[in-house]
């Protein structure tokens, strides 16, 4: 007796990639087109839109966010130009008493923002900040 063999068929569509959640995502046309354009940037085989995502949100979650922290220098920039604006704002001051007061009144602010604010040190309850 003749041996039967099997052959398998051919699935239809791209090759799996893999097993994993299905996501539905809505794109309007700029947002397709600039993901086209980055597509179109990349090595060929140019990626097809699904893997263009994948990419895209791979490079997303593994870039970490620089901290926003001032060098030395645009630290010293803004002290001067913070020290430039209360001087002119303090030019009509009759002695520096008075000239020094309205400082203090400009850097703490109105007395119904003072509680909120998160760069000075809060205030021990029962007692109005100096």
């Amino acid at each position: 007796m003749k041996k039967k063999t099997v052959i398998p068929r051919k699935r239809r569509g791209p090759p799996a990639t893999g097993k994993g959640e299905p996501v539905v995502v809505r794109m309007q046309p700029p947002q397709l087109q600039a993901l086209d354009a980055w597509s179109a940037g990349q090595a060929p085989p140019f990626p097809s839109r699904p893997e263009a995502v994948r990419r895209l949100v791979e490079l997303g979650l593994t870039v970490r966010a620089k901290s926003k922290q001032p060098t030395a220098a645009r630290a010293q920039r803004a002290k001067e130009l913070a020290w430039r604006t209360l001087e002119s704002l303090t030019l009509g001051a009759a002695d520096d008493g008075e000239k020094t007061g309205r400082k203090r009144r400009l850097i703490k602010g109105p007395e119904e923002f003072q509680e909120v604010r998160v760069d000075q040190p809060a205030a021990p309850s029962g007692k109005k900040p100096a």
